[in-house]
């Protein structure tokens, strides 16, 4: 099997991204290994409605989310260049866990990374309770990087 590179089972890596620095170091360490597997990373952002929220909320919210990540995904889509990992950016509305979960399942994600903690001002996302959901209910694996 020498000279052949044998297919990694870490393939579509998803990033559960906050804009925080834990969520950067992951989203780091997500295109290091894609990088080794040729494999491409998924950074996904989760804004959380403080209460439920209509229809024209949650796009709004939405919008905002949107112009909130894309400066923190703009600089990690020229590190993924650097790397020469394909990247894919994507923000949904919910609770984290529940988002990462439901969004590993459907893009039939291999791992997901998170960062230990992080706070943005969508969601204070304490990453114990939120990797703890997503490590109890992922259909994947979970890393958390410190």
């Amino acid at each position: 099997m020498r000279g052949r590179r044998q297919s990694s089972p870490f393939r579509k890596i998803l990033v559960g991204f906050d804009g925080s620095a834990q969520a950067e170091k992951a989203a780091e360490t997500a295109m290091g290994l894609a990088r080794a597997v040729d494999g491409r990373v998924l950074l996904f952002a989760v804004a959380r409605p403080m209460k439920p929220a209509t229809s024209v909320e949650v796009h709004a919210m939405l919008d905002e989310a949107r112009e909130h990540f894309e400066q923190a995904f703009g600089k990690l889509r020229v590190k993924a260049a650097e790397y020469g990992v394909e990247v894919e950016t994507a923000i949904a509305v919910g609770h984290p866990a529940e988002q990462i979960i439901h969004r590993a399942e459907t893009d039939r994600i291999d791992l997901i990374l998170l960062g230990r903690r992080g706070m943005s001002r969508f969601e204070k996302w304490i990453l114990g309770s939120i990797s703890e959901r997503v490590l109890r209910y992922a259909h994947c694996p979970v890393m958390v990087v410190r």
